[in-house]
């Protein structure tokens, strides 16, 4: 177990060769980012509590609209209010989700994250926590959103980094104050991850009922690094477990 407050280079260490190892007898990047939500929310615990420290933790993907599954790309367009989407239109996807509550352990109960849009950098300018995401992980937004695939190589120093907001109540980049961060205790929202070789953006993020003070923070850029090689081997195939399912098994 560890805890948020005082998460220690020890922490960091084990934690990173855990989360590297996620992949292993994985059939999908969905299956792998399960698990990693699934052992961040187990194993990140309140110490006067000994309960989650996070409400909800969870792992985005940029895709291309046209490789999402049928029922993902309908969400896509309800965001849009079925407004047309390209095909190649990036879209921050949820693979993956663990939190306090029911419909919070399964990406399709998501209302409105499974798939969001990014259209354009008017779009993601409107959208103020993804705005600040990408901000905060030292890329631009024409970057992330473009449609032509930028491999990892021309940003090596913005590979991996975090998204820090050490006070979630009543900040301008939480959203659903009322409705989520107040309820539910959220006091600092995390966010780490960064660029996949393909140039894919990948976040995983935790709405901590624990305050998370910086040096905590710092420490989940080397957590990246280790998410990344996990996810790494299934991005060109088998993102999605139920397309996974389909498909001819990959020798691993």
């Amino acid at each position: 177990m560890y805890n948020l407050e005082q998460f220690s280079k020890a922490d960091m260490c084990q934690c990173a060769v855990t989360l590297r190892n996620m992949d292993e007898r994985s059939q999908s990047m969905e299956e792998t980012a399960d698990r990693v939500v699934r052992y961040l929310h187990e194993h990140f615990v309140d110490q006067d509590t000994g309960k989650p420290a996070c409400a909800l933790i969870r792992f985005f993907k940029t895709h291309p609209f046209g490789f999402l599954p049928p029922a993902v790309q309908e969400s896509a367009r309800g965001i849009l209010q079925g407004q047309y989407v390209p095909s190649a239109t990036k879209c921050l996807t949820l693979l993956a989700t663990a939190g306090d509550e029911p419909q919070w352990n399964q990406r399709q109960g998501s209302t409105g994250h499974q798939a969001i849009p990014l259209v354009d950098q008017d779009f993601v300018h409107r959208a103020p926590m993804i705005l600040q995401l990408i901000q905060q992980f030292g890329l631009e937004v024409s970057k992330v959103i473009e449609t032509v695939p930028t491999l990892i190589t021309d940003t090596p120093h913005k590979a991996f980094n975090v998204f820090y907001i050490p006070t979630a109540v009543g900040s301008p980049y939480i959203p659903a104050q009322k409705e989520f961060v107040k309820p539910y205790g959220v006091q600092s929202v995390l966010g780490f991850g960064g660029l996949t070789p393909g140039g894919e953006l990948f976040a995983v993020i935790l709405f901590s009922k624990v305050p998370i003070p910086l040096e905590t923070a710092d420490r989940f850029r080397w957590l990246s690094a280790y998410v990344r090689i996990a996810i790494e081997g299934f991005e060109r195939a088998n993102t999605f477990t139920e397309l996974a399912a389909v498909a001819t098994p990959a020798l691993r």
